[in-house]
């Protein structure tokens, strides 16, 4: 059997060439200090790669059943997790080994960061790490749209919202994400597509491009106290180092093995013991008590939007990021000399304490901050009894109709009720009746988050809902007749 599998290993070679590409790979050098016990700092990497792999084959088999379609994804996952043979286990796998994908990614820029191994030589190898991260996290948004159940729905009423405020051409970007101006079919199909295809093809391309800049720049070897980082001498050192260095193809890759299998089998508990995340429902606007949540990964983020004031909101969506992303880039083109060692980079460990406390702070937040004041005002307190004392029989429909499609969970009357939307008290002096039907029906996907009610409608409860938003005035002024420019004026 041997002398059989020895065969075909050089039948294959002649014909590949593996002894000539990959095993030199493997067997590349590494500094020895790497080789110890300061070599399980280096194993989140491979990690991060493991885990990689496993979203690729259980998203594959995934896509087998999932119909990315408007009316029908809520139910192939419901399909997927009660009746098709370990279909729930696949679904929980696949969702546990991205958040893994993300910790490890985090714990391996950590380690690279705490140890300076994005100074030179190595910036460009950093900055491809950072797409990689923005790419994982660009993965995780768009598998939750996929989910199809109410968080998905709000957060891509949030997320158009966001996309709405860029200048100039946030109408533009909240069509390409959308396809259409409500959310719907085209906005499913559209976030598949950037789930299944453009995001793995841009991690996969960066991620050959990393591997490639590790083997070029080689590893970088533990940072010592007394060993700062100098251009001029630095090609000279390391290569000595790598004279007296080992293969990375030993006890190197053997570690890495280990650490990334330990991981797995975490991973694999944890999906087989908690189960598949979601859906919690089908994707209706109008579900009671709608409180959705960003994955994990964004919660801090959420928690920063839900308890800062509204005049700050445009500068976190918008701004902040770019920020944060642009600080990440320049890390290694404003420090790439200098000392490694933490012991000599005070700033740098105290940078790392802060921003960890900061973002556990947050996320803890975001996890019991209300998304909006008084969530659950449509069950407790009544339409204002003045607000309906001279509506005809038709105007009092259409206010039954407004508190029980839980309306008053984003809009308030007379200051009582959600605050997600603007208090509707005088909406009839703002919006006509035409104006309140088209807004009702489609949303405002490019200037607020409030997402299309349509399809949840009959086309009689549209009717009486729209008297009555136009009976909401003042007595004797008389309804609206010019649609105001202002998006705070909107429902």
């Amino acid at each position: 059997m041997n002398h059989l599998l020895r065969e075909l290993g050089n039948w294959i070679d002649v014909r590949v060439g593996y002894s000539e590409t990959l095993l030199p790979m493997l067997r590349h050098p590494i500094p020895r200090a790497a080789d110890g016990p300061m070599g399980w700092w280096y194993v989140f990497g491979s990690a991060s790669l493991t885990f990689l792999l496993i979203q690729i084959l259980t998203g594959i088999g995934l896509s087998l059943v999932y119909v990315p379609a408007a009316n029908e994804a809520y139910e192939s996952l419901v399909y997927l997790d009660y009746e098709h043979p370990f279909g729930w286990f696949l679904r929980a796998l696949h969702y546990y080994a991205g958040s893994g994908m993300v910790v490890m990614l985090l714990a391996h820029m950590t380690q690279v960061f705490l140890h300076g191994a994005y100074k030179y030589p190595r910036e460009l190898t950093w900055m491809v790490g950072v797409v990689l991260l923005l790419c994982t996290l660009g993965m995780f948004f768009s598998g939750q749209i996929l989910r199809w159940d109410p968080d998905a729905y709000w957060g891509l009423a949030v997320a158009g919202s966001m996309a709405g405020r860029v200048p100039v051409i946030g109408p533009w970007v909240v069509h390409a994400l959308l396809g259409s101006e409500i959310i719907g079919a085209a906005a499913l199909s559209r976030f598949f597509a950037l789930h299944v295809f453009v995001i793995p093809g841009a991690l996969l391309t960066f991620l050959v491009l990393h591997l490639w800049l590790v083997l070029r720049c080689g590893i970088s070897a533990p940072p010592a106290a007394d060993r700062p980082v100098d251009p001029a001498t630095y090609e000279a050192e390391y290569h000595e180092e790598l004279r007296q260095g080992v293969p990375f193809l030993g006890d190197a890759m053997l570690r890495d093995l280990f650490f990334s299998a330990a991981a797995v089998i975490v991973v694999v508990a944890i999906a087989a013991v908690v189960g598949p995340k979601g859906p919690t429902g089908p994707p209706d606007p109008t579900l009671g008590g709608a409180n959705p949540r960003p994955e994990w990964p964004f919660l801090w983020l959420f928690a920063l939007l839900a308890l800062s004031p509204p005049a700050a909101e445009t500068f976190i969506m918008l701004v902040f990021p770019v920020v944060v992303i642009g600080i990440l880039f320049l890390v290694p083109v404003v420090s790439n000399r200098g000392h490694r060692a933490p012991s000599r980079r005070p700033v740098a460990v105290l940078a790392v304490i802060v921003i960890y406390t900061t973002l556990g702070a947050l996320t803890y937040l975001g996890v019991t901050a209300p998304w909006s004041p008084e969530m659950r005002a449509w069950t407790s307190a009544a339409i204002p009894t003045d607000v309906v004392e001279r509506s005809s029989p038709l105007e009092l429909q259409g206010s039954l109709v407004f508190q029980y499609k839980n309306c008053r969970n984003c809009h308030a009357l007379e200051g009582v009720g959600g605050r997600r939307g603007p208090d509707l008290t005088t909406v009839g002096t703002r919006l006509t009746r035409d104006q309140l039907i088209d807004q009702v029906s489609n949303g405002t996907p490019g200037g607020g988050n409030m997402p299309a009610y349509g399809k949840q409608m009959s086309p009689a409860e549209m009717t009486v809902l729209a008297d009555f938003l136009v009976s909401l005035r003042p007595s004797g002024q008389p309804p609206a007749k010019v649609w105001s420019s202002s998006p705070t004026t909107r429902p």
